[in-house]
């Protein structure tokens, strides 16, 4: 998924200067002592919400944010100590507050916010930053499908026998809240055709969590559908097209007439005013067609389009033939950067190589922080490190539709079950996490390479190519070498098969 809810604000003021001044005001051990004690739960009452228990840090930034909150008297001080501080941090950056402010009226900003301060509070500063909760899960809610796609990493067609039920279901949001986390992205299979969904929907977003799914497309090309959707609280539609021209799109996803409903879903989307994103895949099929997909996406009024670096998993394993070369990849890289600064569209890519290639064709002027925002603003520059590039296992996780926790969907490694442990359990305590969490364990010249904070290297490419997640990225140009022994030892034939 590319949405991220603390991209809100850009440009100088926000929540950049916000999170940028906390992060430099609690550095030391002492100032950490301070911030320690406002990671602690508390029941506070909210004016005509009821009373809400989280952290006293959540329910400062909702008092920040305009909010009347009650908290215990052994609270206020606390409480007052950390607005205070937080105000401090957003001028000694020359911040603007009121934009700050403003982002915070969302209760999944201030989810994700709280989330940084607990990290500093456990860990201190590190880099990248060690987060006691991911901004983002990644929810494969169901394993059936209604397409057969050719690079499917979940192989998705029909219902595991051991899918969480909807009982389940609910434990599991019931866990992700209190872990605090800010947003859940529902996937699949075919998260939208499953009868619990909109149940679920409206389940996430009433807890304040950023609730997104991304799709095929095929039943929000029903209008109704997706208004019922969206009034259930969701938040983001991200719809996966593949091609500009429709056959080749059909033909990819294995159904006829999939790329005119994924079109219309797009179009729904925009009549609707729902935050919203094209998904490519870039394969060998579609590599030759940015400039029609773009062309698509602003005929549509698609305001925001993602291109998905493909790993070789799943049905994707037996079709690796689909994958670029690191010069194919550095190229495309390349030419949404000059796109995007040409472009009135957002583009962006979940290939972490991105964040480099920015700063690299900017000359240092501008930097993706995630492989999802770039921006020139000195307090984004500043944070790139902090936030870090590939963030599987580190600032997100997925779970399987049996309740299975793994790095990332792409990343098929279990680390836990949520049927025998706490997600909160798993995300402290993963060996894999663990290591994913510090960049001095990557191998081979991901290990070396002067961007390793900014980027990382795709660990599930590494994972698909390696069975290693701590091995090199082959899809960066950095690691050509790398990518030749791989094409010669597994003989990958780089041209489509004949069928």
């Amino acid at each position: 998924m590319g949405e991220n809810p603390l991209e809100g604000e850009k440009g100088k003021g926000g929540l950049g200067s916000l999170l940028a001044g906390v992060r430099l005001l609690f550095g030391n051990p002492v100032t950490r002592s301070i911030l320690r004690t406002s990671i602690k739960e508390y029941e506070c009452k909210y004016d005509g919400d009821g009373a809400k228990r989280y952290t006293l840090l959540y329910h400062v930034l909702s008092q920040l944010a305009g909010e009347q909150v009650s908290c215990p008297i052994t609270a206020r001080f606390a409480s007052a100590l950390m607005r205070a501080t937080i105000r401090l941090g957003v001028w000694m950056l020359r911040g603007d507050m009121e934009k700050a402010r403003e982002a915070l009226r969302d209760p999944a900003v201030r989810r994700g916010i709280a989330l940084v301060f607990k990290g500093l509070a456990l860990y201190g500063v590190t880099v990248p930053q060690k987060m006691p909760a991911p901004f983002l899960i990644v929810w494969n809610f169901t394993n059936m499908c209604n397409l057969r796609c050719m690079h499917c990493y979940q192989r998705a067609d029909r219902p595991t026998p051991d899918e969480l039920t909807l009982e389940e279901k609910l434990k599991v949001i019931d866990q992700l809240d209190k872990a605090g986390v800010a947003a859940v992205a529902l996937s699949g299979g075919e998260p939208t055709i499953h009868p619990d969904f909109l149940r679920i929907v409206r389940e996430l977003s009433s807890r304040g969590i950023y609730t997104a799914v991304a799709t095929n497309g095929t039943r929000f090309a029903d209008i109704n559908f997706l208004k019922k959707a969206v009034d259930a609280g969701l938040r983001y539609v991200e719809v996966s097209l593949d091609s500009a021209k429709p056959e080749k799109h059909d033909r990819f996803r294995g159904v006829k007439g999939a790329w005119k409903l994924a079109v219309k879903a797009l179009e729904n989307a925009v009549k609707l005013g729902v935050n919203h994103a094209m998904a490519v895949t870039i394969t060998k099929l579609n590599v030759d067609e940015i400039d029609d997909l773009l062309d698509l996406a602003e005929s549509i009024g698609v305001k925001r389009v993602i291109f998905f670096n493909f790993v070789p998993v799943g049905r994707g394993e037996e079709n690796a033939w689909l994958d670029l070369s690191p010069e194919e990849r550095e190229e495309i890289l390349r030419k949404m950067y000059k796109e995007y600064k040409k472009r009135g569209i957002e583009i962006a890519s979940t290939a972490p190589q991105y964040g480099r290639v920015a700063l690299q064709l900017s000359g240092g002027e501008e930097v993706a922080p995630t492989h999802f925002y770039m921006g020139n603003d000195k307090i984004v520059k500043a944070l790139a490190e902090f936030i870090g590039g590939c963030g599987a296992g580190r600032i997100y996780a997925a779970i399987q539709p049996n309740g299975d926790v793994t790095p990332c969907v792409f990343l098929p490694v279990k680390v836990g079950n949520l049927r025998e442990k706490t997600f909160w359990d798993i995300w402290e305590n993963s060996p894999l996490f663990k290591q994913l969490r510090n960049r001095e364990l990557l191998k081979g010249f991901c290990g070396k390479c002067p961007y390793k904070y900014i980027c990382g290297g795709c660990r599930a490419r590494a994972y698909a190519y390696y069975g290693d997640p701590l091995a090199p990225d082959p899809g960066c140009i950095l690691n050509k070498a790398e990518w030749e022994k791989i094409v010669s030892k597994h003989n990958i034939k780089l041209v489509q098969p004949r069928r």
